[in-house]
């Protein structure tokens, strides 16, 4: 199964509304970086055993870890959550950032270094989202 095959199977499984959320926002970040690798974590370590929720990305970076070693990552991520939806802005330096620039404009979310959690897409402000993540992308780029 390629990795688009992945992606749509993964948004199918997503009980409503949070199926049409999702796909909704796959779309938003497809149209804001467009020509953009995808990804698709299915949240399992090399054995097999469940370590974090199915994850979709976009984009491409390098993560430079503390020890010298790098890893290619996305830039942006979807994932469902019990109790609503992540999307993951990676590799931004300053953790300060997103919560001090997003987190009082962008509406009922929880705003943390690299993450914006919100249980309802009706919640958040779409457009101040897309603009954190194109912020992020540029960040990181």
């Amino acid at each position: 199964m390629n990795i688009q095959e992945q992606i749509k199977k993964y948004i199918d499984s997503q009980p409503e509304p949070k199926r049409s959320e999702i796909e909704a926002l796959h779309l938003l970040i497809l149209q804001a970086l467009s020509n953009c690798k995808l990804w698709f974590i299915d949240g399992k370590d090399e054995k097999g055993k469940i370590v974090s929720n199915p994850q979709i990305g976009y984009g491409l970076q390098t993560i430079k870890y503390a020890d010298g070693k790098t890893k290619e990552f996305y830039q942006i991520g979807i994932s469902a959550n019990t109790t609503g939806i992540s999307i993951y802005i990676m590799g931004i330096e300053d953790k300060k950032y997103l919560p001090e620039t997003y987190g009082t404009t962008i509406g009922k979310a929880n705003v943390t270094g690299y993450c914006v959690k919100f249980t309802r897409l009706k919640d958040i402000n779409i457009d101040i989202l897309e603009k954190a993540i194109r912020d992020g992308v540029k960040q990181t780029s």
